[in-house]
């Protein structure tokens, strides 16, 4: 890290896990150029299936923790803290603790670019039961494509099956096709299906294998990639405050050792974090 915090302002990256590895390796192919902080709050993970008021108050600590490390913008790669905390924190607390930072979630791009992928009107998400519950996919896209329907799957094991190095067990194809088939007779012509989990490009492989060969499935990764570039671009007050040294950090709430051992997986390229105290 550069020695002055006056002149080193990276752009934040959090997740309650590993997840929002797969959104930051895919900014960073992107956005190259900038300081990235990556924090995964792993001693509370998973989000998924705790109340409002936990994911809220566990998110708002993080993205403090991201501003005193010199952050101006936070990213949550995670859809669960996107979907039960994002807006309290931009309007009530932001205001609060310094008018010209941003936090931003990934949900809200994904939504605006699934109404182009789908002929049929009709779109599915597969995510966990934290996002799904929230609903916050279903009033974002009723925002840009009111005549899309919307129909949700939660999958609540298959973070955990991911997580312990189970995605390519016959366990795991179990779920993915138990959760696929559910999500599709819901609705058979759905012909666009969001991967709501930032951990499920890790398995984007096997979910494709069960869904119709018509069937587009979005990961958000390069979603995200791609709005964050238009965003810095847009707003160029904020592009000239985010440093730009091409530097990586990796921070963890629990045990380094085993987040660099999971995280290169997410990652793609081996990691080295620190420990952060909450």
């Amino acid at each position: 890290m550069p020695t002055s915090k006056n002149t080193y302002h990276p752009i934040g990256v959090f997740d309650s896990g590993f997840g929002g590895l797969t959104v930051l390796k895919e900014i960073v192919k992107t956005l190259p150029q900038y300081d990235y902080i990556y924090l995964g709050d792993n001693a509370r993970a998973p989000y998924g299936s705790r109340s409002y008021e936990s994911v809220y108050q566990y998110t708002l600590e993080c993205v403090k923790k991201l501003f005193d490390q010199g952050c101006e913008l936070v990213i949550l790669a995670c859809n669960t803290a996107s979907a039960k905390a994002l807006r309290t924190i931009q309007q009530i607390d932001l205001p609060k603790i310094d008018a010209h930072k941003r936090v931003l979630g990934v949900i809200r791009p994904t939504t605006e670019l699934i109404g182009q992928m789908t002929h049929s009107k009709q779109v599915g998400i597969l995510g966990t039961a934290g996002t799904v519950s929230s609903g916050s996919y279903i009033v974002e896209i009723e925002k840009f494509f009111p005549e899309l329907k919307v129909f949700q799957q939660a999958c609540p094991q298959l973070v955990p099956l991911i997580e312990n190095d189970e995605a390519d067990t016959q366990g795991a194809e179990y779920f993915i096709e138990k959760y696929v088939s559910s999500l599709l007779n819901q609705a058979p012509n759905i012909d666009a299906v969001v991967l709501g989990c930032t951990h499920y490009p890790l398995i984007q492989k096997q979910i494709q294998k069960y869904l119709p060969a018509n069937v587009k499935l979005l990961s958000q990764g390069p979603i995200i990639a791609e709005s964050l570039k238009k965003y810095l671009a847009m707003h160029p007050e904020m592009e000239n405050r985010c440093s730009k040294n091409g530097q990586l950090e990796f921070f963890t709430t629990d045990t380094t050792d085993a987040f660099d051992r999971a995280g290169t997986k997410f990652f793609g390229s081996p990691i080295h974090s620190n420990h952060m105290s909450i």
